[in-house]
């Protein structure tokens, strides 16, 4: 679903093309002012309309890539749960389980009742069964399991049977959780840049998209007046400064 503010981009964007095929009608349309014209209107739309596809493109990329890297950490807490209890029946001094323990509970992440929260991608409302209190970052998720394995290679008697628990499979597992925060952070950088540069285009001062559209209304209250046909149509046209 598309968050308020896409949608608003997109309808100050669809309406630009209104105000241009109203105004290439009328025929004392003839401004003095170079970005006002029908030519630079059109130019304007077109930019526009890139730059909005540009920002999609890129946010569906972040959107891959924070997919991927949710799936990598699905059996990151399960696994570190089965961990602790293996070390618990290898009869190890409580120092080293305690330390396990407390490794496998930052990872797991503290629990409060049912809540309301705000989503901050989309800007909605929903409620959730149970929210972590600790808002763990995946980062420090993986350098907490790799404090773990670090201590899981101190422990001799660390030979477990199952495949998914040794300890070379372990590493390979961290390894790749490492690897999936930096497509995240990349593509959210060039989301951000995307995001600039359509704000750029849609609403700066003076050369914006929103202020041109206004300049275009007044120009047209100019040369037909404030009670004409022709303003109250383009004025009827609605262009918002839309936060993102």
């Amino acid at each position: 679903m598309s968050s308020t503010s896409e949608v608003g981009h997109a309808k100050n964007v669809a309406n630009l093309q209104k105000l241009i095929e109203q105004v290439s009608v009328y025929t004392l349309y003839n401004p003095p002012v170079a970005n006002l014209s029908v030519t630079s209107l059109q130019n304007l739309y077109t930019t526009a309309v890139a730059k909005l596809s540009e920002v999609e493109e890129k946010r569906t990329a972040n959107k891959n890539a924070i997919a991927v890297r949710q799936t990598a950490y699905e059996n990151l807490k399960p696994i570190c749960t089965r961990i602790v209890s293996f070390l618990d029946i290898l009869g190890l001094q409580q120092a080293t389980i305690d330390q396990a323990r407390t490794l496998n509970r930052t990872i797991q992440g503290g629990q409060k009742k049912k809540t309301t929260s705000e989503n901050p991608d989309n800007g909605q409302s929903s409620n959730n069964n149970s929210i972590s209190t600790s808002r763990q970052s995946y980062t420090q998720q993986a350098e907490n399991f790799g404090i773990l394995l670090q201590l899981l290679a101190t422990i001799p008697a660390y030979t477990p049977n199952e495949d998914d628990l040794k300890l070379n499979n372990l590493t390979s597992y961290h390894a790749s959780l490492v690897s999936t925060t930096q497509p995240v952070n990349q593509t959210e950088a060039e989301l951000n840049i995307k995001l600039t540069e359509r704000d750029q285009v849609l609403y700066a001062e003076e050369t914006g998209l929103y202020t041109i559209a206004q300049n275009v209304k007044k120009y047209v209250k100019t040369i037909y007046g404030a009670t004409s046909p022709e303003f109250e149509t383009v004025s009827a046209i609605k262009f918002t400064v839309v936060k993102s």
